[in-house]
């Protein structure tokens, strides 16, 4: 997103697809890479950097509701529920900062 940092796109995300805010730490936890299917068809390569959000706020009445199945789970199940497989070490391994 031009003109935001990291975090704060990241704050957008969260917002834009889970219905979530708060508090959300500026330096990333850990980052992976996928293949992004893109409208036309066609694939790129993506790089994703994670970010903590400390929740505060939640909503059910957000951008892209519907498009997803929300649940809150331990990091340990979102790992389970995941496909990329950098994202699944990422999340065994999240120890939540303060």
């Amino acid at each position: 997103m031009k003109k935001k940092k990291p975090y704060q796109a990241a704050e957008t995300e969260a917002w834009e697809e889970a219905g979530v805010k708060g508090q959300t730490r500026r330096d990333p936890i850990g980052r992976y890479t996928y293949l992004k299917l893109l409208d036309d068809g066609d694939v790129a390569p993506t790089i994703v950097d994670v970010f903590q959000v400390q929740v505060t706020e939640q909503t059910d009445k957000y951008k892209e509701k519907g498009q997803r199945i929300l649940a809150w789970v331990s990091p340990e199940e979102a790992a389970r529920r995941v496909r990329e497989i950098e994202l699944k070490s990422l999340l065994v391994e999240f120890k939540p900062r303060a």
